[in-house]
């Protein structure tokens, strides 16, 4: 049975037409901007999209997701490897977490959630401290980064 540290779900409101938010959660060049990295190429389903973190202090990771499911102005979904940021560790034989974005018209504007889950499969040792800063980092990226991006 999954812990109640398997998944992380959070959400906000924004205040942006359903539109905006989709092309800022789905235009690869868009995500970057909000989300701080320079990803080198389109999402495709099935195909992995990767770039460098522009976040100050992160400039040296490669992001890398595993483009999962894109159903117009609804969901959206990436595989990663959370927290992978140790350049002198290789994540490669880890399992990825899912995320997963979806977006609902309401009050005027878009509710957005986003889930990610399958923190069980990671090491143990590195578990806790990845579920920790994934956890305040979508709190982050949702209530500041991408609020900010869609409402200007």
């Amino acid at each position: 049975m999954p812990s109640s540290t398997d998944r992380i779900e959070k959400q906000v409101q924004l205040n942006s037409p359903l539109d905006r938010v989709w092309s800022a959660l789905t235009d690869s060049k868009q995500f970057g901007e909000w989300f701080r990295v320079n990803l080198e190429g389109p999402f495709v389903p099935g195909e992995f999209c990767r770039g460098q973190i522009t976040h100050p202090g992160y400039e040296h990771v490669t992001m890398e997701v595993l483009v999962g499911e894109i159903k117009p102005k609804t969901y959206f979904s990436f595989y990663w490897r959370p927290y992978a940021i140790d350049p002198q560790v290789d994540y490669s034989a880890e399992e990825r977490t899912l995320v997963e974005f979806t977006l609902e018209s309401k009050d005027g504007g878009v509710l957005l959630q986003v889930v990610e889950s399958g923190f069980d499969k990671i090491p143990a040792g590195r578990r806790d401290e990845a579920y920790r800063m994934n956890s305040g980092g979508w709190a982050a990226q949702l209530n500041n980064n991408i609020k900010a991006y869609v409402e200007k």
